[in-house]
């Protein structure tokens, strides 16, 4: 019953409060909608207020603080997190529907997150260079920027908020962040833990509720300076044009309709197993999942009957069993989209081989269950080939040569992920280089990112910034140039250099 579920709160000012509104929201089980998660705070925009103004005092103090003792506090969250895992795992499956072993993997992804960025509080480099001055010395140091708004989806309900929080922290901001209305009470978890290792009152701050209500107040905020997005490129491009107007720094993860290139020589066992998970791990619902499956025509055939064979045989069910290898569809709404676009490949002229109906009878009427599906024989016009379905749908398209499937892969709007499985170290590094896209894999699919290297695309799938790696840091730092003269007279750049080199002889 509803009114026995557990009731969360926002988090402002390291208070957990109700909502403005006094209004909730159902979280529910998506593989078993019987189960209902919790309430959490249907929240608007004074909510969003007084994050905003919680996160702006502690701003004064945060900053302060050296980054090195930053990346400790973020150290012991990592550390906490590992201590946890578990039960951080089990919850995050049972709200987004994912099987254990990839929550897991989603859990342990922050957990590296963590370690990682913490050691950046010892480095944090900027660098040192020459002055064209005598007795002058030039720098340049990172600074912090503000109060930073995270606006996090539900396929990575840990990894991301993660991805976000971590540097956003390091670099000596405070943040707000609104997660998904899917799968809050991971995130609920992951301030629990900002809790426990002692974060200061008001460095994280967490509003419930959905976009219109709570993400359009962040993202119009005076006093967020950074908004840091993951989610649709419709919703992105919206966010993009909201926050122009104060020149807010904007960091956008968006779509992407990824592709894998099997060659005539690759390893074809390999080469399935990577199609099966990369079009089928998390239903489907990656931002980097497999979609697309480019063949060549001389093994076509062999490889599609083997990839059908062992797609068939996936075990679809409750992610928390662990015998389960593919769960449900997040919602009645992404299924239903899911099961468009079948209708959409079969009136375009697609061969459907595998799949294509929603599982029904027994424990899966409780829940939003997909067959695993595939599609043979699709040109690279067609819209599965095109569009980003986010389900367990993989277009296979045949090819004749590299420079053709290059093509139709660069053909794509989004650019984020591609791969290639090839014997030939020719062909992997000609991919390589001519595949427009921000994350690239050799002989394996396109999905499999590390948090120690940038995580990012081009085109519509961002806007230039990347998550991850080194490179974060720049996301949520601005450069500031630093010279000092100790000369003790006037020295004017570009104006007294003409006479510094003189050769005596």
């Amino acid at each position: 019953m509803t009114g026995e579920a557990k009731i969360y709160k926002n988090y402002i000012d390291g208070e957990w409060v109700e909502s403005a509104t006094g209004e909730t929201f159902e979280n529910r089980n998506p593989a078993d909608t019987s189960d209902l998660i919790g309430l959490f705070q249907k929240s608007d925009k004074r909510d969003v207020d007084a994050a905003v103004a919680a996160a702006r005092k502690a701003y004064k103090k945060w900053r302060l603080v050296p980054a090195p003792k930053r990346g400790e506090l973020i150290l012991k969250l990592a550390l906490w997190m590992k201590e946890h895992k578990e039960e951080l795992a089990r919850e995050a499956t049972r709200e987004m529907g994912k099987i254990l072993a990839e929550t897991r993997g989603d859990v342990q992804e922050g957990i590296d997150m963590g370690i990682f960025i913490s050691g950046e509080g010892r480095r944090f480099y900027g660098e040192t260079t020459p002055s064209e001055l005598p007795n002058k010395f030039a720098m340049s140091i990172r600074q912090s920027i503000g109060v930073c708004g995270l606006i996090t989806p539900w396929n990575f309900p840990m990894a991301i908020p993660t991805w976000k929080m971590f540097p956003a922290l390091l670099c000596g901001n405070t943040v707000v962040i609104k997660p998904a209305t899917f799968t809050p009470m991971t995130v609920v978890n992951l301030i629990k833990g900002c809790e426990a290792v002692g974060i200061p009152k008001g460095v994280v701050n967490m509003v419930t509720g959905n976009g219109s209500m709570v993400g359009e107040p962040i993202t119009n905020h005076p006093d967020v300076d950074l908004v840091s997005f993951t989610g649709s490129s419709a919703v992105g491009k919206h966010i993009n044009s909201a926050c122009a107007p104060d020149f807010k720094r904007v960091c956008l993860e968006m779509g992407g309709k990824n592709a894998m290139i099997v060659m005539d020589d690759a390893k074809l066992d390999l080469a399935v197993d990577g199609a099966l998970w990369g079009a089928f791990g998390t239903t489907g619902q990656r931002c980097t999942a497999t979609s697309r499956c480019l063949v060549q025509r001389k093994v076509y055939n062999e490889f599609l009957s083997s990839l059908a064979s062992r797609a068939k045989s996936l075990k679809v069910g409750n992610g928390l069993d662990e015998s389960v290898e593919m769960g449900p569809a997040i919602d009645g709404d992404q299924l239903k989209k899911d099961l468009e676009y079948v209708g959409i490949g079969k009136e375009e002229g697609a061969r459907l081989v595998l799949g294509g109906n929603r599982l029904t009878g027994g424990d899966y009427d409780k829940g939003f269950f997909m067959e695993p599906t595939i599609f043979a024989d699709v040109k690279p016009t067609m819209r599965i080939a095109r569009e980003e379905i986010f389900g367990p749908v993989l277009s296979v398209i045949p090819f004749d040569t590299l420079e053709e499937a290059v093509d139709i892969v660069n053909q794509s709007e989004y650019g984020l992920s591609g791969s290639v499985y090839t014997q030939d170290v020719n062909v992997a590094f000609t991919a390589m280089r001519d595949i427009y896209t921000g994350l690239f894999y050799v002989n394996a699919p396109t999905i499999g990112a590390e948090n120690h290297l940038p995580f990012g695309g081009t085109k519509a799938t961002g806007n230039g910034h990347r998550e991850a790696g080194s490179q974060c840091l720049d996301m949520f730092s601005e450069w500031k140039a630093v010279y000092v003269d100790f000369s003790g007279s006037l020295q004017r750049a570009q104006i007294d250099t003409d006479d510094i080199v003189k050769v005596e002889n």
